[in-house]
């Protein structure tokens, strides 16, 4: 069996973000992971994922998971290597997915772990394409937003993980695909590499007026990720029936005041209901009956290079808080990963 390591290096929540993070509200620590129980494994994290629903976790708001405890690792999930193993199913050098959190090594119970095949795409694509994000992208698509041939779907945040992949998907469907993304380059990307038939830059003074144009036939799906004034301006354009999943509201994680003029509630539900919307919010693992088309189509994709993707990589645990807090500015391009080891 190798070697325990005797020392390991997590971040804590050390305080609850008052609005944006700050790099106080994180802490490293030291400690010593011990050795497997039985049906345990001690992994040792290769890459760590940084999702924008670990925001929600720290703050003390009720919402459909339980908030992080002051003191509390961070949560998240990682690709890891098997360390030592007193559990019959893994062995020194298994590859996994975990929820070990913000951490170089952990104590796991074995069930629950999900070994990983590195022959079918890269690791790290487990925490991002072919992972949740993927997942959440191909769940909602398809339960919620059903888009037809000829169709207009609109998505937000569409350089990252969920809204590149909701835009292929759709665009294999054979629906017009609009992406809103934040910068030049990011746009650019969304066109060229992804093949969307257009993209709008959020960061436009002139962005309602734009995505109206970019739209010219209304919207009949919009894939919510991001809330705040892009919801805004796609609201007056979705046409009757659209279907709307709500994945994400990026813009309203940290809990900043809403500006004046905000969509109100009775204007919200008037159009809900002259329009005769779907407006849906869902959780990934609510649709889990996808999962196995998701991975036969989307792996499929991924092997032949029809379905394309962008990560973005910090290096070592100590970056993690301010690639997190990069995130939630929309700073990443892409997936946004930490890689931890080899």
């Amino acid at each position: 069996m190798p070697a325990t390591p005797t020392q390991a290096r997590r971040i804590v929540l050390a305080a609850r973000p008052q609005g944006e993070p700050r790099e106080t509200d994180f802490r490293i620590e030291t400690f010593t992971p011990g050795d497997p129980a039985p049906g345990q494994v001690l992994l040792e994290s290769l890459y760590l994922s940084l999702d924008p629903y670990m925001r929600g976790r720290m703050s003390e708001a009720k919402s459909y998971a339980p908030s992080l405890a002051v003191g509390q690792t961070i949560v998240g999930e990682v690709v890891a290597r098997v360390v030592a193993s007193a559990a019959s199913a893994f062995a020194p050098g298994d590859l996994v997915q975990a929820h070990a959190g913000w951490t170089t090594h952990a104590l796991m119970d074995a069930k629950g772990l999900v070994k990983i095949d590195p022959a079918i795409a890269p690791v790290e694509t487990r925490l991002g394409v072919l992972g949740m994000p993927g997942f959440t992208a191909y769940a909602g698509l398809r339960e919620i937003g059903r888009p037809r041939a000829g169709e207009t779907v609109v998505v937000a945040a569409a350089s990252g993980p969920v809204g590149s992949l909701v835009g292929q998907l759709a665009k294999r469907d054979g629906a017009r695909v609009v992406g809103i993304a934040g910068g030049a380059d990011k746009c650019a990307y969304v066109k060229k590499e992804l093949g969307f038939d257009a993209a709008v830059d959020h960061r436009r003074d002139d962005m309602a007026q734009a995505l109206a144009e970019a739209c010219p036939d209304g919207i009949d799906v919009y894939f919510e990720n991001v809330g705040g004034a892009v919801w805004e301006a796609v609201f007056p354009l979705l046409n009757t029936f659209a279907r709307i999943p709500v994945c994400g509201l990026i813009a309203d994680y940290n809990g900043t005041t809403s500006r004046p003029g905000d969509l109100t509630v009775p204007a919200l539900m008037r159009g809900v209901l002259s329009k005769r919307l779907t407006l849906r919010g869902f959780i990934n693992y609510d649709l889990d009956s996808y999962r196995e088309d998701f991975l036969r189509e989307v792996g499929a994709g991924l092997r032949d290079g029809t379905i394309r993707y962008a990560e973005d990589i910090s290096e070592g645990l100590d970056s993690a808080p301010g690639a997190f807090m990069g995130m939630l500015k929309g700073r990443n391009f892409g997936k946004v990963l930490v890689r931890l080891a080899k």
